[in-house]
């Protein structure tokens, strides 16, 4: 039952997710489990240098939720939302808000 929920999923999301949003997802799955291999890291050896693991879990959680609003500004579905943001003007927001947060990631790490 839950194969078939899965792959009606997966054959949906295949044939009406546009390649834009399909990078996005993407790039969100990646940065999950890049925060994920981070907090396992930290159960298992520790935090000794803790501001190093604070400052790469927040980047991992902050990328996602910068991530997860490009996409809902990109998503054709959410024009009406959207409608006075184009889709170039949402990715230069996602670019400035990830510099000024790299920026302040580097200052914290020390």
């Amino acid at each position: 039952m839950l194969s078939t929920v899965l792959s009606k999923f997966y054959a949906d999301y295949t044939a009406n997710t546009p390649k834009k949003l399909k990078i996005i997802d993407a790039y969100l799955l990646y940065v999950l489990m890049t925060g994920v291999i981070q907090f396992v890291y930290c159960c298992l050896v520790g935090t000794f240098p803790f501001n190093s693991f604070l400052s790469g879990f927040i980047s991992c959680v902050s990328s996602f939720v910068l991530a997860v609003c490009l996409r809902l500004q990109v998503n054709p579905q959410n024009k009406t939302l959207f409608s006075k943001i184009s889709p170039e003007r949402g990715f230069a927001d996602f670019i400035f808000a990830h510099v000024i947060l790299h920026l302040v990631i580097v200052n914290f790490i020390g």
